[in-house]
């Protein structure tokens, strides 16, 4: 089948599959005499997978290495593991940190209700001055 029906049966636009070939992170299919791409059902089963990968937000570079075990007909599964441990750990770390911004955001604001708009002429908004600092 040529590419518009592989996207489509595979959820990816035709841009995204020319994009993970040319990345190498999907083999190219063979090209029939005129020159098209001719993808058979393996290959668009191997295109969702890498969608579903990708919509979990795994980075190209594992997506590559996943691809690249199953293509050579090993089990990816140890690498999606430490993958998704790997992502969701920088998710941990992100939530982390959002809530710690959260909490000084919130900090300021209350401060900043208890103080009047007027400042000394030092500084742009005494709010968001460091500690010290006036």
């Amino acid at each position: 089948m040529r590419i518009g029906e592989a996207a489509r049966l595979s959820g990816l636009e035709a841009s995204a599959i020319r994009f993970y070939e040319t990345r190498g992170i999907v083999p190219v299919p063979n090209r029939t005499g005129a020159g098209y791409r001719d993808y058979s059902t393996n290959e668009v089963e191997l295109l969702r997978f890498v969608r579903r990968l990708r919509s979990l937000e795994l980075p190209l570079d594992d997506v590559r290495e996943i691809v690249g075990l199953r293509v050579d007909d090993q089990a990816p599964c140890a690498s999606v593991r430490t993958a998704l441990a790997r992502e969701t750990a920088a998710i941990d770390q992100q939530i982390e940190d959002l809530h710690r911004l959260r909490d000084e955001l919130r900090r300021l604001q209350m401060a900043a209700e208890q103080i009047t708009d007027e400042w000394p002429t030092t500084c742009v908004c005494h709010v968001l001055q460091p500690a010290g600092a006036d």
